[in-house]
């Protein structure tokens, strides 16, 4: 990745105490990191509380915003809301790169010799974090589904075909109905 200062925390000359950083994210930053082209038009807010400690900083990422996604159920685009926080732990330790401990879920180590940290990293996972795995229109103020009726029929009309029952598993029902009338046994105290 390009280095892009923009996204650089010069930490050694903040004083102790919370800090708050502003980042709006588009496109371009999402391309550099070679995202998804499913993902589009990305407007993303992202304000970052820094919270410098002796030995230690707190990081809050709270993400808002909105990106362009296709829905899952009918494939239309549609503008999907953006809204998630994060929290990562950055220790600062003595000694070089060689030294540091393996990093943690929430946890990262940073050698003291370090002056600056690139937080670009750190947004990107973040935002991608944010964009839930399932990608459905939600539902019109009225309450009726989002998805475009065309396609809500066609995938009502397919259903409906599946729920027909395949004859080469037609002769297990039997042995379902002998399941159930089973008589349970009791199990013996010890």
């Amino acid at each position: 990745m390009k280095k892009n200062r923009e996204f650089e925390i010069a930490w050694q000359g903040l004083k102790l105490g919370p800090h708050s950083y502003i980042y709006d994210i588009d496109d371009r930053f999402m391309q550099v990191w070679g995202v998804d082209s499913d993902l589009k038009n990305w407007d993303a807010h992202v304000t970052l509380g820094f919270d410098k400690h002796e030995n230690f900083f707190m990081l809050h990422f709270d993400i808002d915003g909105k990106v362009s996604v296709p829905c899952d159920r009918c494939g239309d685009e549609f503008e999907l809301k953006l809204w998630d926080e994060f929290n990562l732990i950055i220790k600062l330790i003595g000694g070089d790169d060689s030294e540091l401990p393996e990093e943690e879920d929430d946890v990262v180590f940073i050698p003291y010799s370090e002056t600056v940290l690139n937080i670009s990293k750190w947004l990107y996972e973040f935002l991608m974090l944010s964009v839930p795995l399932q990608h459905i229109h939600p539902d019109k103020p009225d309450g009726s589904k989002g998805c475009s009726e065309e396609a809500l029929s066609l995938l009502s009309s397919l259903s409906d075909d599946e729920e027909k029952v395949n004859p080469l598993w037609k002769g297990l029902e039997a042995f379902k109905d002998v399941a159930d009338d089973a008589p349970k046994q009791k199990k013996k105290k010890k």
